[in-house]
């Protein structure tokens, strides 16, 4: 059965079946071609050895370290490494440059306490300055990162190709923009752009690594990739690389791997880890803590008053979700008719 092409520039050809007897064709030839590849790799090194430049030395090494810290990590690993600590080092450094932005409005606004006419036009106007050039630098450099991402990721995931939606323009849109827009002071959360920003991060990395083996222009592992990545920018975000895993399995309830949940409970960890090393660095904590502290009491955390209206409200929750589920069911029937 053929479907048509969807408006976000998706589209399916092939029945379920034929597709999938023809991707299992396509990764017995790309295990083909990444076996020739080892064994050109081998006489490569070979060759170089009887190279007599100066750099020979120097290649030789390079290409033994590589070989031997895939065969022992493994390409996986190492690239889940690389791609925690690349976020942890895009949210750390967007996080520095927001309490900057939000330092700088203080500072002017304590600056012009002699005019409080002035003061007022200088509180508005620094975060309306900001939000306008957000929104115009993403609107003029990419449009693809307007939004949060995560319906657009999860669209990616099932399977359809939206174009210049994990590209390095959009990455740096995204980066630029959300920047600008939590700077200015707006109640904003940078959980949902993350998700986003941590595929983008991805699927960059996997075309960097591809480079040097080839393994991943396999569509299906860079999807795992995408995955483990959905882990990694919400555990980057708040130190909570449990909540990122269970975030991923939201975003792809359609069809999770098992293999995945410990790509992203490892990427996210990791992540989270180096995020808040980087906060003890920079001295805003002495040690590493929780990001989001409590103070509840060590004997008993709650008082016997407060167990009936938490009981209340998880009811009352329950019983909405529910009644959402039903009507949202009712209406995709009544749409699905007509």
């Amino acid at each position: 059965m053929l479907i048509k092409s969807t408006e976000m520039y998706g589209r399916y050809t092939q029945d379920l079946g034929v597709f999938a007897k023809e991707e299992a064709a396509r990764l017995r030839q790309e295990k083909d071609h990444a076996r020739i590849f080892s064994r050109e790799h081998i006489k490569r090194v070979e060759f170089i050895e009887y190279d007599r430049s100066r750099c020979s030395r120097c290649r030789i090494c390079t290409v033994r370290c590589q070989t031997f810290l895939i065969s022992k990590v493994g390409e996986d690993w190492i690239f889940l490494i690389l791609l925690g600590l690349l976020m942890a080092l895009v949210s750390w450094a967007m996080d520095f440059t927001i309490a900057m932005c939000l330092q700088a409005q203080k500072w002017m606004y304590g600056g012009l306490e002699h005019n409080v006419f002035l003061q007022y036009l200088a509180w508005v106007t620094y975060p309306v300055v900001l939000i306008t050039f957000s929104a115009g630098f993403v609107q003029i450099i990419a449009p693809q990162a307007v939004g949060s991402g995560i319906p657009e990721m999860k669209t990616i995931l099932r399977g359809v190709v939206l174009k210049e939606y994990l590209t390095l323009k959009t990455f740096v849109a995204k980066v630029i923009g959300l920047t600008c827009a939590l700077g200015s002071g707006m109640p904003l959360g940078k959980e949902g752009p993350f998700v986003h920003i941590a595929s983008m991060c991805a699927a960059l990395l996997s075309k960097f690594m591809s480079l040097f083996g080839g393994i991943y222009e396999n569509e299906s592992r860079n999807i795992e990739m995408l995955a483990a990545a959905c882990a990694v920018g919400v555990g980057c975000c708040f130190a909570a690389p449990i909540g990122g895993v269970l975030f991923s399995i939201e975003v792809t309830s359609t069809f999770f791997a098992v293999r995945n949940y410990w790509r992203g409970f490892f990427a996210a960890t990791f992540s989270a880890f180096i995020f808040r090393v980087l906060a003890v660095w920079n001295k805003d904590e002495e040690t590493i803590t929780a990001l989001f502290k409590t103070r509840f009491r060590l004997d008993f955390p709650f008082d016997l008053q407060e167990l009936p209206a938490f009981a209340v409200i998880g009811i009352a929750s329950g019983f909405g979700g529910a009644l959402f589920v039903y009507f949202h069911r009712k209406i995709v029937a009544i749409m699905r008719k007509q």
